[in-house]
């Protein structure tokens, strides 16, 4: 097995795991004297075979968790998470050089600085997360960013609300067990959706598309008030697209996308959006291919983008601009198909779910979040409330004097906590020992210019915070509807819908393509196409057309049109096939059998399958087509019938 192995390229698992195994360094492969054989080979071949599924299983794994498919939590994946976890730790409130955070990121993230610089990009191209200086590429030409040494970044003021809280947090240890990292960061708004993401695992893919910012914040208050929503992507580039397959962004949907083209005077369009997914550069090379193709005419086309999408194509004179704008369509980039495929991590786990799910996640999470951070500040404002009374009782009943005459420490301790034992009653807890010691490091100038009222404002002051904490969790769905309608004030200038929801029309792309080719057809030798162009011409026609035959022996075939293809012989009828055709009629004149009665057919030709054989006649054999005509508007026909002469036969016309 191992010898079989080494012929072509091993895998590096194999490899590695043969370099492994002290038994297989004998490239013979011989068994050592006394063993057998058989059974010491397969023994191996086992345990080979084992180890290799088990390590190929690890490493899919890895992949799916830890490298493509972003968790549920906060939506990232563990590379951006450690990326917006050292810009935290590095911010300072100015910019930070790329180079400089990708170099504090590499403490995390063990995979090297390229993997970390593209990512980083890629987060602030996003323009949600991070704040950017600098050249940071232009997804619409796709020109790449500068150099990590050149441009700059810093955490948005979003960000600083949405993602990180210190004490909500759960850790880990990094890679090399020097740092802490943050296990998920405590995200409180559907970042996944608003992002997307895209990633190719081990045996699946995930593709989530990007939705609007300020739809993401009206579902979720919308899921907290229990009403139904709907959320639809939203792409930064613009364009129009086509949601009613959408299947809530689960396997099996497909989303329509097209560019904003529009007419920009009698010969020029104007592409001002373009389709997510691609750039101005992929565009025009499509648009430039279905031109040397001759699927549509076109005379230049000018790319004038920059920080807006302006690219102009020029038509030649007597070129259709409404066509020309469907053949874009039709046979270019202009349009493009995206089969959605949201997958998730949960429970360390991958789950497909829709993105509807996602959301309601989302919004579970952003309040169990709001809940713990309400937990958290009512026990600090109760723990300064508490040492803020006992402070007080401290200095007021002048317990500090009880310890004048104390010598050691433990005297110390008893003496506070004996004069502090009638005042007790008025707290919320017991007091400690580590509360004694606390009193014992208040400074004398403190107790000095202690004031009374102040201190009882104080107080008053931690008692209202406390009170609005326990209203807060009492009605803790109100309060979370509250921070997001805040956090819609906040950020959602400029984040209007970019993307223009449309249902589209099916284009027929035999309707809108130009004519490229011509049809030619060999009758006798029963040869049809457009090249072999010393034959009879039959009409224009493109390279994508089907053509339909019709033949003497009554069969009928649909077939693509091709350079030179066997069609059948005694061709009695040939043309360019329009699907859908019901203007288009067709007379028909044919004897059933050898011997058996004529028959007249008149029929149209609206849907076939390709390629297949359809007998126009009753099928019998030795049928024959006397007559055929084609009519394309359909138009009546008389015929003249000459019957054979017989007695008593008085009209034989």
């Amino acid at each position: 097995m191992i010898k079989h192995q080494k012929k072509g390229t091993p895998s590096l698992f194999l490899r590695t795991m043969v370099e492994e195994i002290p038994e297989y360094e004998d490239e013979s492969l011989e068994p050592e004297p006394g063993e057998g054989s058989e059974e010491s080979t397969a023994d191996r071949a086992t345990l080979v075979s084992g180890m290799y599924e088990s390590w190929f299983l690890d490493y899919a794994s890895y992949v799916i968790l830890e490298r493509a498919v972003p968790y549920v939590e906060d939506g990232l994946k563990p590379v951006q998470r450690r990326i917006l976890h050292a810009m935290k730790e590095l911010d300072d409130g100015r910019y930070n050089k790329v180079a400089n955070v990708i170099g504090h990121t590499m403490k995390y993230h063990p995979h090297g600085d390229a993997s970390i610089g593209d990512a980083l990009v890629q987060l602030g191209q996003k323009d949600l997360l991070i704040d950017c200086q600098g050249n940071w590429g232009n997804t619409y030409t796709g020109d790449s960013a500068a150099a990590p040494r050149y441009i700059e970044a810093r955490l948005s003021k979003l960000a600083g609300e949405i993602l990180f809280n210190a004490k909500t947090t759960n850790w880990q240890l990094s890679y090399d067990g020097r740092n802490k990292e943050p296990l998920t960061l405590p995200v409180k708004f559907p970042l996944l959706l608003a992002q997307g993401v895209e990633g190719i695992a081990v045996g699946l893919a995930c593709k989530i598309l990007p939705h609007n910012f300020i739809e993401l914040l009206d579902a979720s208050i919308a899921e907290l008030k229990g009403k139904s929503f709907e959320i639809l992507p939203d792409f930064p580039s613009g364009g129009l697209a086509d949601f009613s397959k959408y299947n809530d962004g689960a396997r099996g949907g497909k989303v329509r996308v097209r560019a904003k083209i529009a007419q920009h005077d009698k010969n020029t369009l104007l592409i001002s959006d373009i389709p997510f997914g691609t750039t101005t550069g992929s565009l025009i090379d499509s648009i430039l291919l279905a031109n040397d193709k001759g699927k549509i005419k076109i005379k230049k086309i000018e790319d004038n983008t920059s920080d807006k999408v302006e690219i102009l194509v020029h038509l030649p004179a007597g070129i259709s601009p409404d066509k020309t704008i469907d053949a874009l369509f039709a046979v270019t980039a202009c349009e493009v198909s995206i089969s959605p495929n949201a997958v998730i991590i949960e429970n360390d786990k991958p789950r497909f779910v829709g993105v509807s799910e996602i959301l309601k996640l989302s919004v579970k999470n952003t309040v169990k979040l709001l809940k713990l951070e309400l937990e958290i500040e009512k026990s600090e404002l109760e723990e300064q409330w508490h040492f803020s009374s006992l402070e007080k009782i401290f200095i007021e009943e002048r317990i500090y004097r009880d310890i004048e005459e104390c010598e050691t420490w433990e005297e110390v301790i008893e003496a506070i906590e004996k004069g502090l034992k009638p005042f007790t009653k008025k707290l919320r807890r017991e007091v400690t020992r580590d509360d004694i010691v606390r009193l014992t490091e208040i400074k004398i100038k403190r107790i000095s210019k202690f004031d009374a009222f102040k201190a009882d404002e104080h107080i008053l002051g931690l008692e209202e915070k406390i009170s609005n904490c326990e209203y807060h969790l009492e009605h803790l769905t109100e309060y979370a509807i509250t921070w997001y309608q805040n956090l819609k004030k906040k950020y959602s200038d400029g984040r209007e819908r970019k993307t223009e929801i449309r249902h589209f029309d099916t284009i027929e792309i035999s309707k809108v393509v130009i004519n490229n080719e011509k049809l030619y057809v060999n009758r006798e030798e029963g040869f049809a196409g457009y090249g072999i162009k010393k034959d009879e011409f039959v009409c224009d026609c493109s390279d994508i057309d089907d053509i339909v035959v019709m033949r003497a022996d009554g069969t009928m075939l649909v077939t693509k049109i091709a350079d030179k293809a066997f069609v059948g012989k005694d061709i009695l009828h040939i043309n360019v096939f329009r699907k859908n055709d019901d203007r288009t009629i067709y007379n028909l004149v044919y004897q059933d059998g050898k011997t058996g009665p004529y028959y007249v057919k008149r029929f149209a030709i609206s849907g076939v399958i390709r390629d297949k054989e359809y007998a126009l006649t009753k099928g019998n054999k030795g049928s024959r087509a006397i007559y055929l005509s084609a009519n394309p508007n359909g138009e009546s026909e008389t015929l003249q019938i000459f019957l054979k002469p017989r007695p008593k036969l008085k009209r034989q016309v």
